[in-house]
């Protein structure tokens, strides 16, 4: 098995390679395959581990393969010419990024980086196009997930045109909630506590916006009584009152 290891983390054991096979029967890309299949599968993969703020590959830069998050978590983002940041997605333990060069070989279209110190398993280009005609399931489960990234980019699509940034923070502080955010009969009571994810300008890079104009909607939903802020926990006031807003268009595209 070729693992490769761009650092060492201090206390790594290295037991918990041993664990990779069951596990990465839990993940979408490889789930339903056999033993058999995942030994070929490994046997092309590289662990890789990265520290904090890592940059893994930039926007541009030519095609390698696809990644696994293993631990901690990534941001897929892009940068515009003014150097302001869109985080298109932030990828915990299990999911997959970057399949689609390794499907069509192009460019990578954004940039990704890690949050956290992070483990990742990384498929090269040429091997995943072996295994997918080899195994044609794990091409299916590629289907789904590509599925998959077009919904969440259709639904950020949807947030940063047609919301405002009040109501995307409601939208996005609803999601912290356990439960389903979008049924109401799902959720935790009216009045629950949620911890931020992200430090304040990370979200303010996922919501679209500028760090000066979310402090503005945070002071915005505090002031309607929807929120108290303490530090990265937010208590919300009223999750019904969060829900409506969060689904009520900004009044310019109202009529």
């Amino acid at each position: 098995m070729r693992w490769r290891w761009l650092q060492y983390p201090d206390g790594y054991k290295m037991d918990k390679i041993a664990e990779i096979p069951h596990w990465l029967q839990t993940t979408l890309i490889f789930q339903g395959l056999s033993g058999e299949q995942l030994k070929t599968i490994l046997e092309v993969a590289q662990l890789q581990t990265f520290q904090k703020g890592t940059v893994i590959f930039k926007q541009g830069e030519p095609a390698s393969g696809f990644f696994i998050v293993k631990l901690g978590r990534v941001k897929l983002f892009k940068v515009s010419v003014t150097g302001k940041e869109q985080i298109l997605r932030i990828f915990e333990s299990g999911d997959n990024f970057a399949e689609v060069v390794a499907l069509d070989g192009k460019p990578f279209p954004a940039s990704a980086t890690t949050l956290e110190p992070t483990d990742l398993l990384f498929f090269p280009r040429q091997a995943v196009m072996d295994l997918l005609y080899q195994h044609p399931d794990i091409g299916i489960n590629m289907l789904i997930s590509l599925a998959q990234h077009l919904r969440h980019l259709t639904a950020v699509i949807e947030e940063l045109s047609f919301k405002d940034v009040p109501q995307r923070l409601a939208t996005y502080l609803l999601k912290l909630t356990p439960g389903d955010p979008e049924n109401p009969g799902d959720r935790s009571p009216s009045t629950t506590f949620v911890t931020l994810d992200v430090p304040k300008s990370q979200l303010a890079a996922i919501l679209g916006t500028i760090p000066a104009t979310l402090s503005r909607a945070f002071y915005t939903l505090k002031t309607e009584k929807l929120i108290e802020i303490r530090g990265s926990q937010i208590e919300l006031l009223d999750c019904d009152r969060l829900q409506v807003l969060s689904q009520t268009l900004k009044q310019s595209d109202s009529l």
